[in-house]
C-alpha cells in the first residue's frame, strides 16, 4: 500500500491491518466463549450456537483423527451443499489440523476423481444426496477414499412458514456402503482431538481454480492468507456482531467461503443459510429473519429484481448488499437502489487470494467498478508483455501483492511460475485479467486476458458489450462471445434471454439495430441469438467458455 492514504479510502480506518497469529479455529473458541447461546447459523428455522458449532467440529476433529487416521497436513475433501453441516465440517478438518478441500457439489464421479488423485485425499465430508457419486472412488487402493462421513441435511433443517425445502433437504437418512460413517453416529462418539498445532503458516484451505485452462489446480492458502480476507471484510465493511447475513454464494468457492463463514464467525455474526438460490425463498428469509447484509453476485440480483412477486416480501432490515463475479449492469443496480434504497457494493478477488484484494469503499462506491485496493495490497495494472505499468484509464494487466496471495499450485510447480512475476523486489500474481484504474485509484475489469474478441483489428471486450446491453429493456441475461466470420475474422455474437414479462415479442434484428445506437458500431452484436437460458458455473457465474467452445464447435461442422 502506498506511503500516503489513497483518495477516498475510508476515513476511520488505517492502510494497514494486523492479522492474528493463530490457526483459524482459534476464531470458533472465541466466538464460543463470547456468544456461546447466540445463533450462528440458522438453516430454515433452525439455529445452531457458537457454542454447539465448535463443539461439534471438536468431535468431528477427534473422529477424523481416531477413526480415519487422519494427521496433520493431511487433505480431507468436502463435498456438500451449502448447509450447517458444510460449515461444521471445515472447522473440524482445520482442528484435526488437516486441510480443506472444498469440492463443487455439482461436480461428476470422474471429476472427483481428479481432486482425489491429486490432493492425495483419503477421507470426504459428503452429503446423501451426493454420495453416490462417491461410491465408485472408496476402495483400498492407492488415490482412492478409505473414509466417507455422510452427512444429512434435515438433521439440521427447521420449518419456516410458507418455505416448502428442496427434496434433497427433507429426505431422510438412508445411505449405507463400506467406508460409511454417518455423520450423527461421529458426533455421538465424542471423541476429542489431540492438541490444535497447526499454526499461521501451515496449509489451511485449498481451493481448486476452475479448470478452464486445463486441469483444475489446488491453490495453497495458509491460516495466515484465509485470516487476511475473512478479518479485512469484517472492518472494511464495518460488520458488528449483530449483523444478520444471508449466505446463498456457494461455500466451495472463495466468496461464499469468506463472507458466508469465516468472516461472520470471527465477527460474531449470525448467517442464514441457503443450500441452493432461490429468488422467491431468498426473500422470505431476509423478511423472516430480518437480514441485513446480502452478499450475492449479478446474476443472483439480476433474477432478485426481475422477480414480479417482489413486492410481497418485507425487505427493509437490508443494511448492505454486495459481491463480485461479474460486473453488475447499471440498470439492474438502479433497479436494486431504487427497491431497497442500497447501492451494490463490488468487490474483486480469485480463488488464487481466497476472495477480495479490492472492494468498494462502502460510501464511495462507483458502479461497475472492482474498488480500490484493500489493506496491505500493492495492485497495478501492467502491460501484460513487459510488466511495466500504463497510464490511468489504459487497459492492462491486473497484477496484486499481498498478504492474502496464496502461496502456489499445489505439486505444480510450473504452473505456480507462471503465476508469479517479480516487479521491483516484490512477488506479484499475474491475475490474466484485463484493467485499468482511475485517477482516484479505483480499479475496473476491461475483460479476461484470453476473451477480447478481434473484430477486424478492433478490441471487442465481451464484458464492456454485455454491461450496455443490459440496458435494454426486454434482456434479463446476456453472454457476449465471438464468433468467425468471413470478413471480420471475428464478429460479436450475444446470447440473450428475454424477461419473462415480455408483452410483445422483441426480434434479433430490434435487438442488433438498438445495440448499433447504444454503443460503437464495432461492438454491437451483429448476430443475436435467443436462449431459455445461459449455463451457469456452481458460484453463480455465465459459463462464457463453454458458450465460447459451443460457438467454435459449430464453426468446424
Amino acid at each position: 500500500m502506498p506511503a500516503t492514504r489513497p483518495p477516498f479510502w475510508p476515513a476511520h480506518l488505517p492502510t494497514h491491518l494486523t492479522l492474528p497469529a493463530t490457526n483459524l479455529f482459534y476464531n470458533a473458541e472465541v466466538a464460543a466463549a463470547r456468544y456461546p447461546d447466540k445463533p450462528f447459523i440458522v438453516f430454515y428455522d433452525a439455529a445452531v450456537t457458537f457454542a454447539q458449532f465448535r463443539d461439534e467440529a471438536q468431535r468431528l476433529a477427534g473422529f477424523l483423527q481416531q477413526r480415519c487416521g487422519v494427521k496433520a497436513g493431511d487433505r480431507v475433501l468436502l463435498y456438500m451443499q451449502n448447509s450447517p453441516q458444510w460449515m461444521v465440517a471445515y472447522y473440524g478438518i482445520l482442528r484435526a489440523n488437516a486441510v480443506v478441500v472444498p469440492v463443487n457439489p455439482m461436480n461428476t464421479t470422474d471429476e472427483l476423481r481428479h481432486y482425489i488423485e491429486d490432493s492425495g485425499a483419503r477421507t470426504v465430508f459428503v452429503a446423501q444426496d451426493l454420495y453416490p457419486r462417491v461410491v465408485p472412488l472408496v476402495g483400498e487402493a492407492h488415490g482412492q477414499l478409505a473414509h466417507a462421513v455422510v452427512a444429512t441435511y434435515s438433521d439440521y433443517a427447521g420449518q419456516v412458514p410458507g418455505i416448502t425445502p428442496p427434496d434433497f433437504v427433507t429426505a431422510a437418512r438412508h445411505v449405507e456402503g463400506p467406508g460409511v460413517v454417518h455423520w450423527s453416529d461421529a458426533l455421538d462418539m465424542r471423541l476429542m482431538p489431540g492438541p490444535l498445532t497447526a499454526g499461521p503458516d501451515d496449509l489451511c484451505v485449498m481451493p481448486y481454480t476452475s479448470g478452464t485452462t486445463g486441469k483444475p489446480k489446488g491453490c495453497m492458502h495458509t491460516h495466515r492468507s484465509v485470516m487476511c480476507t475473512a478479518v479485512g471484510g469484517v472492518h472494511w465493511l464495518g460488520d458488528t456482531p449483530d449483523k444478520v447475513a444471508l449466505s446463498v454464494l456457494p461455500m466451495f468457492h472463495v466468496t461464499g467461503m469468506q463472507g458466508g463463514l469465516n468472516s461472520p464467525l470471527y465477527g460474531g455474526a449470525t448467517v442464514v443459510v441457503l443450500p441452493r438460490w432461490d429468488r422467491d425463498v431468498a426473500a422470505r428469509m431476509i423478511a423472516h429473519h430480518r437480514v441485513s447484509w446480502w452478499q450475492s453476485i449479478s446474476t443472483m440480483v439480476v433474477d432478485f429484481v426481475s422477480n414480479p412477486k417482489l413486492g410481497q416480501y418485507d425487505l427493509s432490515s437490508l443494511r448492505w448488499m454486495g459481491g463480485g463475479g461479474a460486473a453488475m449492469p447499471v440498470a439492474v443496480a438502479n433497479k436494486l437502489k431504487d427497491i431497497t434504497g442500497i447501492d451494490y457494493v463490488e468487490g474483486y478477488g480469485l480463488s488464487e487470494t481466497i476472495a477480495s484484494t479490492h472492494i468498494n469503499p462502502p460510501l464511495r462506491p462507483k458502479l461497475q467498478c472492482l474498488g480500490t485496493p484493500i489493506f496491505d495490497v500493492d495492485a497495478r495494472v501492467v502491460d501484460p508483455a513487459t510488466f511495466e505499468p500504463v497510464p490511468p484509464r489504459e487497459t492492462g494487466e491486473i497484477v496484486v501483492h499481498g498478504p492474502q496471495v496464496m502461496q502456489g499450485y499445489w505439486r505444480n510447480p510450473a504452473a505456480t511460475r507462471e503465476a508469479f512475476v517479480e516487479i521491483d523486489g516484490k512477488r506479484f500474481l499475474r491475475t490474466g485479467d484485463l484493467g485499468w484504474m482511475d485517477e482516484d485509484g479505483y480499479f475496473f475489469m476491461a475483460d479476461r486476458l484470453k476473451r477480447m474478441i478481434n473484430a477486424s483489428g478492433y478490441k471487442v471486450w465481451p464484458a464492456e458489450v454485455e454491461a450496455m446491453m443490459y440496458h435494454h429493456p426486454a434482456i434479463q441475461e446476456v453472454c457476449v462471445i465471438g464468433a468467425q466470420d468471413a470478413h471480420r475474422g471475428e464478429t460479436v455474437k450475444a446470447l440473450v434471454v428475454l424477461k419473462p414479462e415480455q408483452s410483445s415479442p422483441v426480434s434479433a434484428d430490434a435487438i442488433i439495430a438498438w445495440a448499433r445506437e447504444s454503443m460503437a458500431s464495432y461492438k454491437a452484436p451483429r448476430i443475436v441469438e435467443f436462449v431459455d437460458s445461459l449455463p451457469k458455473s456452481g458460484s453463480g457465474k455465465i459459463m462464457w467458455r463453454e458458450l465460447q467452445q459451443r460457438e467454435a464447435g459449430k464453426a468446424k461442422v
